[in-house]
């Protein structure tokens, strides 16, 4: 049974060699949203805690 390190090593191999042929604008556009998508989600999660204490 594989670890969870290995599936999200899995992954990033993936993500790697999707991304591997693609140009660096388009690398550079795909992980910038992927990053607000992160940041957004981050910040809805901390504002839903943040409600349910109160």
């Amino acid at each position: 049974m594989a670890s969870r390190w290995d599936a999200a090593y899995g992954v990033v191999v993936f993500a790697r060699v999707l991304l591997g042929t693609l140009p660096a604008w388009a690398k550079w556009t795909i992980g910038s949203l992927l990053a607000v998508a992160a940041l957004w989600e981050g910040f809805q999660w901390w504002r839903r805690r943040g409600m349910a204490v109160r």
